[in-house]
């Protein structure tokens, strides 16, 4: 993601790597024609004309095998630590040892030559939406570079950087971890300027014995920071102390975004609604007034954030404040799509959150939930999977949002896997809508008992797999318009 490319500015070139930039860089050889790369892409599916393509080996397979069907497409080269076969002689090749390491080589080769403003946003949860709000104010402020996706792991931060031209003002990173170590290693490729900790909540049970093991692992984002550098952290949360004594000890800068009235970015009001937020903020001292098109208190306070990191940032607060107005929910994190199943006037409302979850996300999308009215004779209607690495908690957790379910006024629940199991037993009968084991098996019934005028939430952890688990419900629910027109003219033929 990159920011405009305006007027005297000193970006000339979408070139990011020319080959011996990137052989200086890796150590490696070049083999074949010359080549330049817009870009780097480590999967043959979606790779791009004029991207580099690095054939890594993992769990989904080697990268090797598809250097050919990558080349096709249109990558100006291909990083291999070995020459596969069938390949013509001319085939354009960096020939690197280890080509996960080259990747990594890329990564601090574009951050040491960079001299924009690093952004590094971590959290329990909010770092996807946090970052994306970034992207769109700094790329308001100048050029900017953003990580694609939720591109926070060991393989996506130094893809981010590989991917950062040198004529960048701003790169704006999201940094994740599953266990303690993995942000430490993350950071010190960032090296950041100014970090964002959204919150510390407990999402992490199955790697973690208590919430201060998670605090101090979100702590290690601190280690890539040089003294002098900008820590922005949730006042509102119970951790902030710790991570402020944390921070000060490694000679940061801390600053704060909340409610609380000694937070350096205060919310003053939020008007809240079904279709976003009007929102009122202190911003030390400054009252600064902007819409945010996407509903949820949990939005706003990571609002808050940004904000800060402009001001630290030497923007104007007020001016870029109203690139916040124009940002959408990103696919699977509250993306809202209507669909006609048979009273076009009266459609179906499906909120799409199926990319991820956690006890404290669910929460916060069911209040979302609760914000939209159904349309006449609709119902709202949760459809849960699965949330993973809650550890010992796991039964708990799940069981404990019935509460919040009702407090939605969410008439009907469906849910899929044994730990949403526990939830679904302790809901009052009439909101059981049903349960299935496998979530597949909810892609082929909850179409079927939607009515005109529902609300629909699809909700539920990632898994494993290459797509969100409980996308395939949301696929399903997208294709009920034309299986309704299917039928039709099934019926009107038989007739």
């Amino acid at each position: 993601m990159r920011g405009d490319m305006r007027g005297d500015m000193s970006v000339t070139s979408n070139v990011i790597w020319t080959a011996k930039e990137a052989a200086l860089a890796t150590g490696g050889m070049l083999r074949g024609r010359p080549w330049t790369a817009i870009g780097v892409s480590i999967d043959s599916r979606s790779v791009r004309r004029g991207e580099l393509f690095i054939a890594l080996a993992g769990d989904q397979g080697d990268g090797h095998d598809y250097v050919a069907k990558a080349l096709a497409a249109g990558a100006a080269a291909a990083v291999v630590s070995r020459v596969p076969e069938g390949l013509q002689d001319h085939a354009a090749l960096l020939v690197v040892e280890d080509t996960f390491k080259a990747l990594q080589d890329l990564g601090q080769a574009a951050r040491g030559r960079s001299a924009a403003k690093i952004i590094a946003v971590t959290g329990s949860v909010g770092k996807t939406g946090t970052k994306d709000m970034l992207a769109a104010v700094f790329g308001a402020m100048g050029h900017m570079h953003a990580a694609k996706a939720s591109y926070n792991n060991h393989w996506g931060v130094p893809l981010s950087l590989a991917e950062m031209h040198e004529g960048m003002d701003y790169g704006i990173f999201e940094i994740g971890m599953n266990h303690a170590g993995e942000i430490t290693q993350l950071t010190k490729q960032v090296r950041p300027d100014i970090v964002i900790i959204t919150t510390i909540a407990s999402v992490h049970g199955e790697h973690f014995e208590s919430e201060e093991q998670i605090a101090e692992a979100k702590a290690e984002i601190f280690d890539g920071m040089a003294p002098g550098g900008c820590v922005i952290l949730n006042r509102d949360n119970e951790w902030f102390s710790f991570l402020k004594e944390k921070a000060v000890a490694r000679e940061l800068d801390v600053y704060s975004f909340g409610e609380h009235e000694d937070a350096d970015v205060r919310l003053a009001n939020c008007l809240e609604a079904a279709n976003g937020s009007r929102v009122e903020a202190c911003v030390e001292g400054m009252t600064v007034k902007f819409s945010l098109p996407i509903p949820g208190r949990h939005i706003v306070m990571n609002a808050l954030s940004v904000l800060m990191a402009v001001k630290l940032s030497g923007g104007d607060v007020q001016t870029v404040s109203r690139a916040l107005e124009t940002i959408e929910a990103p696919a699977g994190r509250g993306r809202r799509e209507y669909i006609d199943v048979g009273d076009a006037k009266n459609p179906v409302t499906l909120i799409d959150e199926s990319y991820n979850a956690s006890p404290v996300a669910m929460k916060a999308a069911f209040k979302v939930l609760a914000l939209i009215d159904p349309g006449r004779g609709g119902r709202r209607i949760a459809v849960l999977g699965d949330m993973y690495e809650l550890g010992k908690d796991g039964a708990r957790l799940h069981k404990e949002l019935a509460l919040p379910l009702q407090a939605a006024d969410v008439q009907l629940v469906y849910t899929s896997g044994p730990l949403m199991k526990n939830l679904y037993d302790a809901l009052p009968a009439e909101k059981r809508g049903g349960h299935e084991d496998d979530h597949t098996k909810l892609a082929e019934i909850v179409p079927g008992v939607l009515v005109p005028g529902d609300v629909v939430m699809v909700k539920g952890s990632r898994g494993g797999g290459e797509k969100p688990r409980m996308q395939v419900v949301v696929e399903a629910l997208r294709t009920l318009p034309n299986r309704l027109k299917k039928k039709t003219k099934e019926t009107e033929h038989a007739v």
